[in-house]
């Protein structure tokens, strides 16, 4: 039971930054897609969402960034880096 426990943990842990990854890059999407349905209506003033579009960059590089992180250091634990990521041993 209490293995079962740690990997449904380790899964949250992996799963919540994805999320966040993909929450990231609607938010970039959806930001660029609604200025560039604006760009020929002359009702409407022409403007990209600062706001919006900077959420979803950094959302978007920390939900990577975590997975990446957690995959080059499980890779360097079991040894399946390149010699100069592998750790040295002086």
């Amino acid at each position: 039971m209490k293995l079962m426990i740690s990997r449904f943990i380790a899964i949250l842990l992996l799963v919540i930054p994805g999320l966040l990854a993909t929450y990231g890059f609607l938010e970039i999407k959806n930001s660029i897609f609604d200025y560039m349905v604006t760009v020929g209506n002359t009702e409407v003033e022409n403007q990209i969402q600062w706001g919006r579009l900077v959420i979803g960059i950094v959302s978007f590089l920390i939900g990577v960034g975590f997975i990446g992180g957690w995959i080059f250091f499980r890779d360097q634990k079991r040894n399946y880096v390149a010699p100069r990521f592998k750790p040295n041993k002086d």
